[in-house]
């Protein structure tokens, strides 16, 4: 086979993507491109088997030859990729059997409202916050950084502060509206998240978004930050509120578990844990759960008791509260989504079945 020109490849995949409404794009050596459509993957049978060659071409493409020498010692890399004034991509390459493997991820200019996401108006009580920690939680693919840019985007448009965002690599692009806002990139405009949000603190900055929780340092900074006066919002990969409240505590060394406690039952605003479930009628819908951070919950947190918390969420409903089974079940009476997908996406099936 010829010599692709790998920008005009390039280009077709990402046009196609973008007509079928896909979220991902795959490439391998020795395999068609695949993208995922509604959750599914699709492969793009007109087009041809790539080799090893072409995917190394595609990723200088993307990323430039100076980085594919950073890639060749590391083995794998996380980047970010703008196609013309369209979309943009959070991309990860990384070594497979020999040969270079990509997955692109579409992240769209445009930065959609809470009601074009299909998720709870409560979610505006925490963008109002002077100050406090919001997480917002689930696997990886669930829409967490969307969510979270919907926050941060509802807080330019509605407040007068600094923002600072602080991501690796930076997915959505925001424009200043009344509020300023800087992003900064770990390994382009800061070393670590650890060094960028200890900076943030000289900055005059009143809300600081992190990409991602990563390590102890970065989480006691972070929730320094929000017992200092400052709004922290930022992600985890943990499945319920429960789960990371756990994995922030043991993330700490034993004999500075208790202190975490103490941080986090003062600072915490909010947990919200979202799953992208199959609709119906085409696409995806949220279903989620959001733990509030009231005294009682604040209690559970420090005297050790977090296995009380989803008790605590199923009963908490006059207050904001929501349960996931009770959000799955939701769906499913209005007809939105099956009770199967429902089913696979609840972490407490038996529960969920009593609800339909």
């Amino acid at each position: 086979m010829a010599t692709l020109d790998y920008g005009k490849e390039l280009s077709e995949l990402i046009e196609t993507m973008i007509a079928e409404g896909a979220s991902d794009l795959h490439f391998s050596a020795k395999s068609r491109a695949i993208i995922r459509v509604s959750g599914n993957l699709i492969p793009l049978l007109k087009k041809p088997e790539y080799t090893p060659e072409d995917t190394r071409g595609f990723l200088t493409e993307m990323i430039g030859k100076e980085k594919v020498v950073m890639f060749d010692e590391a083995q794998e890399v996380d980047f970010s990729y703008a196609y013309k004034d369209k979309v943009r991509f959070r991309g990860n390459a990384f070594v497979q059997q020999g040969t270079i493997s990509i997955a692109l991820r579409l992240i769209p200019h445009e930065i959609k409202t809470f009601a074009e996401l299909s998720l709870p108006p409560v979610l505006e009580t925490f963008t109002q916050m002077q100050q406090g920690f919001f997480l917002v939680v689930g696997p990886v693919g669930q829409g967490k950084s969307t969510t979270l840019a919907s926050m941060v985007e509802k807080i330019n448009q509605d407040r007068t502060e600094h923002i600072v965002t602080i991501e690796d690599p930076i997915e959505y692009t925001f424009e200043s509206k009344n509020s300023i806002i800087n992003q900064r990139e770990v390994k382009i405009d800061t070393h670590t998240f650890h060094s960028a949000l200890k900076s943030a603190f000289r900055e005059d900055v009143d809300v600081i978004m992190v990409g991602e929780m990563r390590g102890p340092e970065t989480m006691s900074a972070a929730v320094t930050a929000a017992e200092t006066g400052h709004l922290v919002l930022s992600t985890l990969h943990t499945n319920n509120a429960a789960q990371t409240i756990d994995r922030i505590i043991d993330t700490f060394p034993a004999n500075q578990q208790d202190q975490i406690r103490l941080q986090l039952g003062s600072s915490l605003a909010g947990i919200f844990s979202q799953r992208l479930v199959p609709r119906i009628s085409g696409g995806l819908i949220p279903a989620y759960e959001l733990l509030i951070n009231t005294e009682a919950v604040a209690n559970l947190i420090r005297e050790r008791r977090t296995h009380e918390i989803n008790a605590m969420i199923e009963t908490g409903s006059e207050i904001g509260m929501i349960d996931m089974n009770r959000s799955l079940a939701d769906l499913v009476r209005r007809g939105e989504i099956t009770p199967e997908n429902a089913i696979a996406r609840s972490l407490n099936p038996k529960t969920f079945m009593r609800l339909i």
